[in-house]
């Protein structure tokens, strides 16, 4: 599906979305030669469409002999949309006209933009919005919907360099949104850490970045013994991947470490099977991390950046960790097992302890599917946050706002830390509850002093069922707000 721009006078598509503000319908569009007559006070008054949020209207119309789907969405108060709400208007639109089996879609901004006098933020959103609501994970089906839909264009009459710079943008961020999505939603017979690390070597020499691999004999060499732990019991061998990306010699360098637990079985603290049927997202952090690094150098933005990912299986067998055992760890502390199940933030602390120490990064921002805890804290719609650092998490929340996420950043009372400490060891790595928060400050143990980040997207990474405008399964939250914050400390 090719996404393009063009004015009104150049297109006129099988289908068409009109954006509109609440009680603002217009009750002409003219596009090209077809004059859209909307019967505004006829829908007002029979309340069928009065331009609420996220509330549509399809009609068709006929021009020169063929029909035309257009569709109106409500975008609500404009006081109060937030780029949140207009990428799940775009969004939900989009997938209800594509339904209706069109060949080409167009989506009528020229009312939006002129209200809100943003074309950067409006190209960027309405395209990311159509690529997130276009996926849909159907790698493994014999037999495949046939998508008729072969192109999608913005018309907006006045297109200026604002404009295409966040349609470009929005291609770029929404692309990658897509990669995190793809390799997370990979089953996990087929995204071994093998795989993975394969992939993003094709990755990186397809958008302008190096990588590195780490095999078992360095990774051993590394004394990564908390990672290895996890790894042992797996057939499938741990990788340890390296992602460097250098667009401003000299500066400061940016560090993301991704958790990439291709399966989680839960060791020898065994799930459910309910529990492990969707274990294969234990990767989105990584699947984010990579998405980010790729939409960096694709935009090859003025900044250093490096991303990790300790890949590997938490599976069960004679060679298990096992509750009870005290493991050693890179960053030299010693970890009490409390539960096997715990095991993300065991590769986590060898990853970060890496990427300071080793690749000598100046702030760093791990990302996770660690914790089930951070659900009741924040549900599934927000990422939560801890941090070491005031104006390196105002970045992060900022770059949250430009990427229409949710972040909600924990407090970190001194009586947390008295949590990790085990009397036969210097760590337990299942610290009591809050428990989201305490395993993030078992992370910030191998931390140090520089700025840090971590994020538990635990409850927002995976879709159990469709919502909004997106299919199940992975969501790619983390990928744009991970960009952002990138492109923020750019030069």
């Amino acid at each position: 599906m090719n996404i393009l721009y063009k004015n009104s006078k150049a297109i006129i598509p099988e289908g068409i979305i009109i954006p509109c503000f609440k009680d603002s319908v217009k009750n002409t569009y003219s596009i090209n030669n077809l004059s859209i007559d909307i019967p505004t006070e006829r829908l007002k008054n029979k309340k069928l469409f009065e331009g609420k949020k996220l509330e549509t209207y399809t009609n068709c119309f006929i021009q020169n002999n063929e029909y035309v789907e257009v569709m109106l969405v409500g975008l609500g108060e404009k006081e109060k949309l937030t780029q949140r709400n207009y990428k799940k208007a775009i969004g939900k639109a989009y997938r209800q006209l594509k339904s209706k089996k069109v060949s080409s879609i167009g989506v009528y901004l020229n009312g939006i933009v002129n209200a809100v006098s943003c074309n950067y933020t409006i190209a960027k959103n309405t395209v990311q919005a159509i690529l997130i609501a276009d996926y849909n994970f159907d790698d493994y089906k014999t037999e495949k919907k046939e998508d008729k839909l072969k192109e999608v264009t913005l018309i907006l009459d006045n297109i200026n360099e604002d404009f295409i710079n966040g349609f470009d943008e929005g291609i770029i961020v929404g692309n990658n949104i897509t990669v995190s999505r793809e390799l997370t939603n990979q089953p996990a017979n087929v995204l071994t850490p093998t795989e993975l690390s394969n992939r993003v070597i094709k990755l990186g020499e397809k958008s302008g970045f190096d990588v590195e691999i780490y095999d078992y004999d360095k990774i051993k060499e590394l004394k990564m013994e908390a990672y290895l732990s996890v790894a042992r019991a797996s057939s499938e061998p741990p990788k340890f991947i390296i992602m460097r990306y250098h667009g401003n010699p000299g500066g400061e360098t940016l560090g993301f470490v991704g958790k990439g637990l291709t399966y989680d079985a839960g060791g020898l603290s065994i799930k459910p099977t309910k529990g492990m049927s969707t274990m294969k997202c234990d990767m989105g952090g990584a699947g984010d991390v990579i998405g980010a690094m790729c939409a960096v150098a694709q935009s090859k933005l003025k900044v250093n950046l490096i991303a990790v990912v300790a890949a590997c299986e938490n599976m069960l067998g004679g060679n298990s960790y096992k509750p009870g055992d005290i493991i050693g760890s890179m960053g030299g502390k010693t970890i009490y097992i409390g539960n096997t199940d715990a095991e993300g933030r065991l590769t986590l602390i060898d990853a970060v302890h890496y990427i300071i120490n080793h690749e000598k990064v100046d702030k760093v921002v791990d990302i996770a599917t660690l914790t089930g805890s951070v659900v009741a804290a924040l549900g599934t719609v927000c990422t939560l946050s801890v941090s070491n650092n005031d104006e390196f998490s105002d970045k992060m929340n900022k770059s949250f706002d430009e990427s229409g996420e949710y972040v909600c950043r924990m407090p970190v009372f001194e009586e947390y830390y008295e949590l990790l400490k085990h009397p036969e060891a210097d760590l337990t790595n299942i610290p009591d509850r809050p428990g989201s928060i305490t395993a993030g400050l078992f992370i910030e143990k191998f931390v140090g002093d520089i700025p840090w980040i971590h994020l538990d997207i635990a409850g927002t990474s995976y879709l159990s069922k469709k919502k909004d405008y997106m299919s199940s399964g992975a969501a790619g939250v983390g990928v744009a707000p991970l960009y952002h914050l990138a492109k923020n400390m750019a030069n």
